[in-house]
């Protein structure tokens, strides 16, 4: 039984990229339409066994089994604001709760949740973790010593806005490395999610790491379902494109970011 985590960002009622989340060409590729959002999950619906759990609760329903289907977490970057106003109630409209990662320099701030909505949509039963306070760009190049400020300023700044510990974040960015996840067990994190298109499980330092299969804005609903289906063949081939991009942003560095800048800015 597998444990599959699928990584979404802002989800938009209109056409105006600036309503949620950050606002240049690189986050607005992630960024979804409330229809198209819909119909993946009608889609993801029809082929997991469980849907919307909790990590606890999905890791628990991956080792009962549920006839060969997978459990499914749906999880959210970034802090945007659509998180209430759009996808919390039609993940509550299935009985669905979802992951919501925090940037927490952006709490209160336009375009993001404030520490009131985090609240609310905690107390409504979502899970709310960090996605670092500042949001690198390339935060496996960050010095230990800022990654350890990122994620515990991050994590110590939530579980006050919560009144409740929290043990639970994803990468920004998707530049993972060894570091980050020893940092990140240093800061009490207990759960971290990547973008690596993976649904292995690996612990480091105490720490869970899991991997994601990522959804863009033009990405169809049967992408989604293909991704939780029995079949490995979409989550292999979402791998060996992330592997191959992975080579790719260790030898540009920086120079990968801005040219893949110029291709988002051209589109």
């Amino acid at each position: 039984m597998r444990l599959i985590a699928l990584e979404y960002h802002d989800v938009l009622a209109g056409d105006d990229f600036a309503a949620s989340g950050f606002t240049e060409p690189g986050a607005d590729s992630y960024k979804m339409s409330a229809a198209s959002f819909e119909a993946h999950l009608d889609a993801v619906a029809a082929c997991a066994a469980r849907t919307g759990l909790a990590v606890g609760q999905a890791l628990r329903s991956a080792a009962d089994g549920h006839a060969g289907r997978p459990a499914v977490v749906l999880t959210f970057d970034d802090g945007g604001c659509s998180a209430i106003s759009e996808i919390a109630p039609r993940l509550e409209s299935r009985g669905w709760h979802g992951l919501f990662f925090m940037t927490t320099g952006r709490i209160g701030t336009p375009g993001f949740l404030s520490g009131a909505e985090l609240r609310e949509l905690h107390g409504r039963g979502h899970v709310i973790g960090s996605h670092s306070h500042s949001h690198p760009i390339r935060m496996s190049a960050c010095p230990a010593d800022s990654l350890r400020a990122e994620w515990a300023d991050s994590i110590d700044l939530l579980s006050d806005v919560l009144g409740s510990a929290v043990a639970i974040a994803s990468v920004p960015g998707g530049y993972f490395s060894r570091t980050v996840a020893e940092t990140a067990a240093r800061a009490g994190i207990r759960t971290l999610f990547t973008s690596e298109p993976s649904s292995r499980a690996t612990q480091v330092d105490g720490c869970t790491v899991l991997g994601r299969y990522t959804l863009r804005r033009d990405d169809p609903a049967s992408l989604a379902a293909a991704l939780v289906d029995r079949s490995s063949r979409a989550r292999v081939r979402q791998w060996s494109v992330w592997n191959a991009k992975k080579v790719l942003k260790r030898l540009g560095g920086t120079a990968y970011l801005r040219a893949r800048a110029r291709l988002l800015d051209a589109g």
